[in-house]
């Protein structure tokens, strides 16, 4: 652990949904003194979200679904065309996110690779996110998708080219962070 970091007290704010806490700590300051500071940290578990992409096709396969938070921002619709992808639930990242690429598009993938991890919103969320792709073909196709009934999720699936999918970035067609991210890895990567 780190030396110039002293937790003093944590303190339960919320257990609704996930876990908020309130974290009152000590940090030495460059200068060798200490000062005391309190912060909020969210704490929802880890996640993983994949790309799918067909290299012949030239496509990838993307969701969209209802997100509260960005219709309480200033989205309109509250709709939010995203990458798939889905918390950890105490399984291994690669595990997770064959499951929940099945349950959310329908597409049974046996081989998924791992690109990077990223902290999605270290100023007040605990969640590290891993990242996967994989390559997805019809014959993947299992089911219609569309989520699981018990999360109460209903999502929608997408297969869009590839070249247009980067162009909705440019129109703010996509401002979901982790799908942009592993967009442009495909492009930087020349996956499609």
């Amino acid at each position: 652990m780190n030396p110039k970091i002293n937790v003093k007290g944590t303190e339960i704010l919320s257990q609704n949904w996930f876990v908020l806490k309130k974290v009152t700590f000590e940090y030495q300051k460059k200068d060798g003194t200490w000062q005391t500071q309190s912060r909020e940290a969210y704490d929802r578990g880890n996640g993983a979200t994949i790309l799918l992409y067909n290299q012949q096709n030239k496509t990838v396969i993307l969701t969209r679904q209802f997100r509260l938070p960005t219709y309480i921002n200033g989205n309109e619709s509250g709709m939010l065309i995203e990458a798939c992808a889905g918390l950890l639930d105490k399984s291994n990242p690669e595990d997770a996110i064959k499951r929940e690429t099945e349950e959310e598009t329908g597409y049974k993938v046996s081989k998924v690779r791992k690109v990077f991890e990223a902290y999605m919103s270290p100023g007040s969320v605990t969640e590290i996110l891993y990242f996967f792709v994989a390559e997805y073909s019809k014959a993947m196709k299992v089911s219609a998708g569309g989520g699981v009934e018990h999360d109460q999720e209903n999502i929608e699936v997408l297969e869009i080219p590839f070249s247009e999918a980067l162009q909705m970035i440019e129109t703010a067609q996509i401002k979901d962070g982790k799908t942009i991210m592993l967009l442009q890895y495909a492009k930087i990567n020349n996956l499609i």
